[in-house]
């Protein structure tokens, strides 16, 4: 990609995700105005941009080949910086025009027919920008618990606006994300109800889902998810990161504590062998992400610029190439015995 392509869709990204103005635009990118209203002229007349901004920036695609060879990543997309650490929502903008763009490429082709979903503020900002699409027959499953507290983004509202978009079935999770108890989430996890949610997840052909990280600032805090007590508890047994429920060590290992036997949910081992593809960015989330990425189940990811840099500065420590169903290597184009590293 020749440099002048590459910054006119750094530029699109900005104006059309990002919603600057041009005279931002001109200071983030250290170029005139009326370059970048050429620019973005030009990705226009070039047709870089239609629903979605077609393509990353040159560095992005960089930061993907790399995360892909080192993690075992079937497909990996790279978002370009918006607004930087101290704009988390232009973040969560590009995040989520990304797996927009991504999802709706893979229900167009018309062969999914159960689609897992997490929740949390990027997914549901993920469907409020997918387009329309006429799909009667795909399920759209909840792959844990729906109910917190208190969440700025619904989990009835991420998968029913799913399926009113699509005109597909949804299928919630009507139980608490974590237990009150190991004994209540054994009660709870027996009901036929709840078993049926199960059986669907377990045959979801693309799983789409979040991480939480386990910084002061998570959101696992703001929905009361957790309690102040129970986040200390999990931190102080080694977790950096969160998925589906589970608290997950810096070694991609989940952790031993209660939380993990209280979360109600599909199990981690349950997606192996099928397409998961994980939606997550911003400052907090680095280590988060890498701890996922060395537990195996992910096959594609999405994240912004900066955190996919983070996660790669960090020297050491192994990923874990994904895992079949049977427990057989899944390839990545890694030969036998590689070791992907993140």
């Amino acid at each position: 990609m020749d440099a002048e392509r590459g910054l006119a869709i750094r530029a699109a990204w900005l104006a059309y995700v990002g919603g600057y103005t041009q005279e931002v635009i001109a200071e983030r990118l250290a170029i005139s105005r009326v370059k970048v209203q050429r620019l973005v002229a030009s990705a226009m007349e070039n047709g870089l941009v239609k629903f979605f901004v077609e393509g990353v920036p040159a560095e992005c695609m960089a930061l993907e080949d790399e995360l892909m060879r080192r993690c075992g990543l079937r497909r990996c997309v790279v978002v370009p910086d918006m607004g930087g650490p101290e704009q988390p929502e232009s973040t969560i903008a590009a995040l989520a025009v990304a797996a927009a763009r991504y999802l709706h490429r893979l229900l167009g082709k018309g062969d999914l027919h159960t689609v897992g979903i997490g929740h949390g503020r990027t997914l549901a900002a993920m469907v409020e920008r997918l387009p329309s699409l006429q799909l009667p027959g795909t399920r759209f499953v909840s792959v844990l618990g729906s109910l917190t507290r208190r969440s700025s983004a619904n989990p009835y509202d991420v998968i029913a606006k799913l399926a009113e978009r699509t005109g597909g079935e949804c299928y919630f999770l009507p139980v608490p994300v974590v237990a009150d108890s190991m004994a209540d989430a054994e009660v709870l996890r027996a009901q036929r109800g709840v078993q049926d949610v199960f059986r669907l997840a377990r045959e979801c052909q693309l799983c789409v889902v979040g991480i939480a990280s386990l910084t002061s600032d998570t959101q696992l805090l703001r929905s009361q998810t957790l309690t102040a007590e129970e986040f200390r508890s999990v931190r102080a047994a080694g977790a950096v990161g969160e998925l589906l429920g589970r608290f997950i060590a810096v070694d991609g290992s989940p952790i031993t504590h209660e939380m993990n036997e209280r979360a109600v949910g599909v199990a981690l081992d349950d997606l192996r062998g099928r397409d998961v593809l994980a939606v997550a960015g911003g400052k907090d989330k680095a280590d988060a992400i890498r701890a996922v990425l060395r537990t195996g189940v992910l096959t594609a990811l999405i994240v912004d610029e900066a955190t996919a840099k983070a996660v790669l500065r960090t020297p050491g420590g192994g990923g874990k190439a994904q895992t079949t169903a049977a427990g057989r290597p899944r390839s990545h184009g890694l030969k036998t015995g590689d070791s992907p590293n993140v």
